[in-house]
């Protein structure tokens, strides 16, 4: 499934509130942090883990190569990684703990009584990876450069309600904010720091959208080693990562060399892996977990499946219905095409029994909604009714079933009452409107196993009338698509999230609709969700913020943007167990190879 490109920075940037009267060394969202400003280091690491030896690994992304080292502009395509290990941020947060974040590159922050500004006071012993110290107009260049118009307007939306930054001297910074928001401190103490000397060339600096294979200068604790394109790319442990001592990093990044290496596709992936060409790869097949995760190496114990479980958010995996589309725009016809995907079905037969069902934007969480809407929710909503779906005024939508009392016939028959409601009916053996068009629509895919996904949706479909043709393209052609949103249907892997904030705006917002390359791939405009956004980001307590959150999960749900397909509640990775070693436990809110990556070592 497809990740979207910036999801993973709203992720990281983490959120906290506006605590008026204290500058330290890092905030809590709601409450207490759980490391005091003395903590040695976070208790999931090993301090005293040994440095050296190579971490092999594979691409976690769906682009098989790269063609260029900057991750921030809007073409071409990055090495998997490279944000994550070679940029450092103002601030950063710990795996056992959820809207908390802990001084990096900064000293300390300070957010004002009003919660219209926050000042950061920047390390003095921060370096880049050239040696030139990280001054306050660094931090100033990169946000004015991410908020320029080279980079994703993912950016843009994230940042909306930032007014600005104000260098107040060489190691000092304040953030200017156009309303308090509980989450903008860690949000802009989240973001990527890098150099102004960054693509100068005799003393000209480049534009930003020319900065392509120009090496990174930033000051994180990887630098890019060897690369051959089409093959690998190797990050080196930089000796002198001016932070290898800092609490927030001890025990961490111990390993000397993480090569990434790149496979055409997931059979041969998978096929290096069983001969021992790379040490570890997280599993998103339960086809392959289930029959094809075996061999000698696995008998040897050299190489060891596990499945480690977390508790982060769900996530709301969906195939996303492109509203711009005139065919899609009417909410009866979206209910009916979720009614005709039986995931009871698919996950017996195709699944293994390995998968939950999506469950509305914030599984997993104190946001989720359930029920009936409470009086705080209907407080929201009300104002709004009539840009927001009756249904969503009741019982909070649940996919439909095939099980139980359910049944798939059912289903489909309910659908084709809402089609014919909504003007389609069945004539001349297809499904056909009042114009005498046919119902035909088109599902994008870069992944040529999408299709065994989305066969059996398309054969139920075929019962009430509806062809849906899928349609495999490479990667480049497929983001390009995405990003002019060129498609009927796809499929798209969002994160999940504790503290939802601004980046909804990117993803459901209007104004972020009609903006190219924005993360509003299902086209919502509606005044009720943007209301409803900015209840949530404008929270000053947790009490305020469960009502919105919760009311924007039953407007999203209820109006069928997006079909919800499956998740796993585990981490499903192999290892190299000669090769590697771990500490007793993964954190909690760890990614799977997230947390190799920052806590094994090699033996």
């Amino acid at each position: 499934m497809q990740n979207c490109r910036m999801r993973r920075l709203f992720f990281l940037c983490l959120s906290v509130v506006c605590n008026p009267l204290w500058a330290a060394h890092g905030y809590a969202l709601w409450g207490d942090l759980k490391y005091g400003a003395n903590f040695s280091h976070f208790n999931y690491v090993n301090p005293n883990a040994p440095k050296g030896g190579e971490l092999r690994l594979v691409s976690n992304l769906r682009v098989s190569t790269f063609d260029k080292y900057n991750p921030f502009t809007i073409k071409g395509s990055a090495p998997a990684y490279l944000a994550d290990l070679m940029f450092d941020s103002l601030l950063t947060g710990a795996l056992d703990e959820t809207g908390a974040g802990y001084g990096l590159l900064a000293r300390d922050v300070d957010v004002a009584p009003d919660g219209l500004s926050a000042t950061f006071r920047l390390a003095p012993e921060a370096r880049f990876h050239n040696g030139d110290p990280v001054l306050a107009q660094d931090v100033k260049y990169s946000f004015d450069t991410l908020m320029g118009p080279y980079t994703s307007p993912a950016y843009k939306s994230l940042l909306e309600d930032v007014a600005g930054l104000e260098v107040l001297d060489e190691r000092t910074v304040r953030y200017r904010f156009k309303k308090p928001n509980r989450e903008l401190p860690l949000t802009v103490g989240g973001l990527p720091v890098f150099s102004r000397a960054w693509g100068r060339v005799n003393g000209k600096l480049k534009s930003f959208d020319q900065i392509v294979t120009d090496i990174p200068i930033g000051s994180g604790p990887y630098k890019i080693g060897p690369v051959r394109f089409g093959k690998d790319i190797t990050y080196v442990r930089d000796p002198n990562y001016w932070a290898r001592d800092l609490n927030v990093k001890r025990g961490s990044n111990n390993f000397d060399r993480i090569t990434v290496k790149i496979y055409k596709d997931g059979t041969a992936r998978l096929e290096a892996l069983k001969a021992g060409e790379f040490d570890l790869m997280r599993f998103f097949s339960a086809g392959d977990w289930a029959r094809r995760v075996n061999g000698k190496r696995f008998d040897t114990g050299e190489l060891v499946k596990a499945e480690f479980k977390h508790r982060l958010p769900t996530g709301f995996q969906s195939y996303v219905l492109n509203t711009r589309r005139d065919k899609l725009k009417d909410i009866r016809v979206r209910q009916a095409l979720g009614l005709a995907l039986d995931f009871e079905w698919m996950n017996r037969q195709m699944f293994y029994n390995a998968y939950q069902r999506v469950n509305g934007l914030f599984g997993n969480t104190d946001c989720q909604a359930s029920g009936m809407p409470s009086v705080q929710e209907l407080a929201l909503m009300t104002p709004w009714r009539q840009d927001i779906p009756p249904a969503a005024f009741g019982l909070m939508a649940v996919a439909p079933r095939t099980d139980g009392d359910s049944s798939l016939r059912a289903n489909l028959r309910q659908a084709q009452s809402l089609l014919k409601a909504a003007g389609w009916e069945v004539r001349d053996g297809a499904l056909r409107n009042a114009q005498g068009q046919a119902f035909e629509i088109e599902y994008l895919d870069s992944n040529e196993s999408g299709a065994r996904m989305a066969s059996p949706w398309a054969r139920n479909l075929e019962k009430i009338g509806i062809s849906l043709s899928f349609r495999p393209v490479d990667f480049a052609l497929y983001q390009q698509r995405l990003q002019k949103f060129e498609f009927d249907i796809t499929s798209i892997a969002y994160g999940g999230t504790h503290n939802p904030g601004q980046e909804y705006a990117d993803m459901f917002g209007s104004k972020a609709a009609d903006q190219e390359d924005s993360g509003n791939f299902a086209g919502v405009k509606n005044p009720a969700v943007d209301a409803l956004i900015s209840a949530m980001t404008s929270a000053r307590s947790k009490a305020e913020l469960l009502p919105a959150c919760r009311a924007l999960d039953r407007v999203i749900s209820h109006s069928h943007f997006l079909i919800p397909q499956w998740s796993a509640g585990t981490h499903r990775m192999v290892y190299n167990s000669w090769r590697l070693a771990k500490p007793e436990s993964m954190p909690p809110y760890a990614a799977g190879e997230g947390w190799a990556i920052d806590t094994w070592w090699a033996k």
